[in-house]
């Protein structure tokens, strides 16, 4: 954290000076002079951990979501201190209070539409992260407003309050073209931000995994739905590259403490390229659960995800979804990636285990991985 002290001269004293001194001398006065003092919550001290201080103090936007904890855990343990910003209730916020040292998890509500509010939240920190998202649209909130605008409003206020580090996350396949709603807003986002922060460091990962992901559970999960998994052309024309999300909380951790990092654009992806029809018969495989793919036109596809997005609360699936899981992962050979920021990436073979155990059947709980055959991977 930094505070800002203005010390001045009363104004008692400035008439005795100008009745004194020339206009020359008048004139390399300083009326105000700013000195910024560092708090020692920023200095770093200690051997490393979550007691110790690393020197970083960082707002963590949308810390409460999938992404949010896996970052908020690596800043807590090794002794950053984190503003989580929330619109949430309190119960939905327990699980981050164990994640840092006594004091160092500071929670606080913010109001996404109240510029006040933004700079309140981030006006004692050094660095700034945007993890705000949300995969379908409110009447509150709609996609312009979640990726477009509130982003826009806190890389403005991170640059009007001095702040050199802020970590914008953006999606690889985020193109102004895509049929995706989701997508053409993350591209428009991506754009706004580094027009209001040039030297923000955008990160654009693939879709992710990990335990409460709604990647690889979504798709384990239909088999509720008839015991069929629909795909568009049984999936054989879509490429996916996805990513752990423990790879993607490492990446921001690292281009956090890079100094070098600053206005660059990350591509993080997978070691490996699956069809999304091989990808989803090894979902089913390491669950031990039968899959019964069938092809399903585009249209039909979007008609049946129409009925599920009516929900009011959290939709299974909607229209905008079906178009981005069916959406080929871009390929960026000229950006940095996860290999540029000293991480190895896993692999889905290792981790989707951790993410698949549990829709398994009792008898299959503790059977081994090497009993199912990896997922065949493409190069193109």
């Amino acid at each position: 954290m930094a505070a800002a002290v203005l010390v001045g001269r009363p104004a008692s004293v400035l008439p005795k000076i100008s009745s004194a001194c020339s206009p020359a001398v008048l004139s390399a006065v300083p009326v105000a002079v700013q000195h910024r003092k560092l708090h020692h919550a920023v200095i770093p001290k200690g051997k490393g951990g979550r007691s110790s201080s690393s020197g970083i103090a960082a707002t963590v936007f949308g810390a409460t979501g999938f992404l949010g904890r896996y970052v908020v855990n690596r800043l807590g343990r090794m002794g950053s201190q984190i503003i989580i910003p929330h619109r949430c209730d309190q119960y939905d916020l327990m699980y981050l209070r164990p994640m840092g040292d006594l004091g160092q998890i500071i929670f606080m509500e913010w109001d996404a539409r109240d510029k006040d509010s933004i700079k309140r939240a981030l006006e004692n920190s050094n660095v700034v992260i945007n993890l705000v998202g949300r995969e379908w649209e409110t009447r509150n909130y709609p996609f312009e407003d979640v990726f477009v605008t509130i982003p826009q409003q806190i890389a403005k206020a991170t640059r009007e309050a001095g702040i050199t580090k802020f970590v914008h996350m953006s999606h690889l396949n985020a193109d102004i073209r895509s049929p995706s709603k989701y997508l053409r807003n993350k591209a428009v986002g991506e754009t706004a931000v580094r027009d209001e922060f040039p030297d923000a460091i955008i990160m654009k990962p693939s879709e992710m995994f990990g335990r409460e992901d709604r990647f690889f559970n979504h798709y384990a999960n239909m088999r509720w739905f008839g015991r069929v998994v629909p795909l568009i052309g049984m999936g054989k024309k879509t490429v996916k590259q996805p990513v752990h999300v423990v790879d993607v909380a490492k990446a921001i951790i690292n281009a956090v403490k890079d100094p070098d990092a600053n206005g660059k654009t990350y591509a993080l992806v997978g070691p490996n390229r699956y069809l999304l029809h091989d990808l989803v018969e090894y979902i089913y495989a390491v669950a031990h659960r039968p899959f019964l793919p069938y092809p399903l036109p585009r249209p039909l596809y979007h008609f049946a995800a129409q009925f599920f997005a009516m929900n009011p609360f959290e939709p299974w699936t909607t229209p905008d979804k079906v178009d981005r899981f069916h959406t080929t992962d871009m390929k960026y050979p000229g950006l940095p990636g996860l290999e540029d920021l000293g991480i190895v990436p896993a692999t889905v073979e290792q981790r989707a285990i951790e993410v698949l155990r549990r829709h398994r059947r009792f008898r299959y709980l503790e059977a081994e991985l090497d009993e199912t055959k990896p997922a065949k991977t493409v190069g193109y």
